[in-house]
């Protein structure tokens, strides 16, 4: 087994050595054949596991968010709820179902919800019946090898050791607000990365770098404020991070740093 790592997040599982890791947007997808992700694919080898990180911000019930997570996937399946367990795993609780797909389909779908915090985990596990007696020990094995982590690998940092997501690249702040006054008194990096997962980001590794939060604005939230926003101090320094979506087309955010007087 060999160790996955998400840097946003802040989890790990284990996987197969001859599993591969993809992305699809938002998602994390496991499989050993990468075909296994196409709809039309009935390979043997067919067998997925699917992970969705959400930051719930407005803190909605969980049972809310895993009734929409559920109904979602069974309309557009065309398959069958027929009811959900609590689920423990990874030291947080939740629910798991398996989903009744359509008789005339091979296929055996289950799903899970777990909350950490304001964090949210969706999974969704999708196999052949023939091989369930070869895949669900396995799938199980994997699932159960969930961890949450207080720290990641690969972090980077700028000058001054404000810690930037690994994909974070520097980017010119007047290309995301226009109408700053003060530009050289402002940083900006952009990556394909959610708000949520941002948020999730620097609410975790910011104590690690030695920064202190003094406050926090989340992203969504009741107000008119379209972004997350962090006052955050370390030594004599002292910073607004502000973390925005971009495009709804794209899978795009956008990091932006103003040095406070």
């Amino acid at each position: 087994m060999k160790t996955f790592q998400h840097q946003l997040w802040g989890f790990e599982i284990d996987i197969p050595e001859n599993w591969q890791h993809m992305q699809f947007g938002e998602k994390d997808g496991f499989a050993e054949d990468p075909k296994a992700f196409r709809s039309d694919y009935q390979g043997e080898k067919l067998a997925q596991l699917l992970l969705n990180g959400e930051w719930n911000s407005l803190k909605q019930p969980i049972h809310d968010i895993w009734q929409n997570h559920v109904s979602k996937t069974a309309l557009m399946l065309g398959a069958k709820n027929l009811g959900s367990a609590v689920w423990e795993m990874g030291g947080v609780q939740g629910y798991e179902v398996e989903i009744v797909l359509p008789k005339k389909s091979p296929n055996r779908l289950w799903a899970g919800i777990l909350e950490n915090g304001l964090m949210v985990l969706t999974f969704l596990v999708l196999h052949l019946k023939d091989n369930r007696e070869e895949m669900e020990p396995l799938l199980s094995r994997i699932i159960s090898s969930l961890r949450y982590v207080n720290h990641t690998d690969g972090i980077i940092s700028n000058s001054y050791g404000f810690p930037l997501p690994s994909l974070a690249k520097p980017v010119d702040p007047l290309l995301i607000i226009d109408d700053i006054q003060d530009p050289e008194n402002w940083e900006a990096y952009q990556g394909e990365f959610s708000v949520g997962s941002l948020q999730a980001f620097y609410n975790r590794e910011l104590p690690n770098f030695n920064w202190q939060v003094n406050r926090y604005v989340p992203f969504p939230n009741p107000g008119n404020l379209p972004f997350a926003r962090l006052m955050v101090e370390k030594d004599d320094l002292s910073y607004s991070l502000g973390l925005l979506p971009g495009p709804e087309e794209d899978l795009l955010g956008y990091i932006m740093l103003k040095k406070n007087p």
